[in-house]
């Protein structure tokens, strides 16, 4: 267990850093009122989980190190919008429509309540 939680950890670091630095990067090029940074991030944390999930599947050398590593990992550390965008695109393919509505649609409302109660409560 003390082995994928290291796993884990240091792929998350690493996703952190490289976050960081593509937000960076990207508003030194952008510098729009949109979060172009953050939006980009997310974007390529999707495709990057996809990439991940597909070698997972397809190839059967892909161990469940690596997929921690990169997917829980790095994906979580990069961006947890990747993971959730995951989880709603397994709710679709499996025309689980409720579950889905629920999750993307409670997600994004609790999430924005939750920022704002944040907010008020260290005002």
């Amino acid at each position: 267990m003390i082995r994928t939680l290291a796993i884990v950890a240091v792929g998350g670091g690493l996703g952190s850093v490289a976050r960081y630095l593509t937000s960076l990067f990207i508003n030194k090029l952008y510098t729009f009122p949109f979060p172009v940074g953050t939006f980009v991030a997310n974007i390529l944390g999707c495709l990057i989980i996809g990439v991940i999930y597909g070698f997972s599947v397809r190839y059967a050398g892909f161990s469940t190190e690596w997929r921690l590593f990169l997917a829980t990992g790095f994906c979580g550390g990069y961006t947890t919008f990747s993971t959730f965008s995951y989880e709603n695109l397994q709710l679709l393919q499996t025309n689980q429509f409720e579950l889905f509505a629920t999750y993307a649609i409670g997600s994004f409302a609790v999430g924005l309540l939750a920022v704002w109660l944040g907010l008020s409560l260290v005002k």
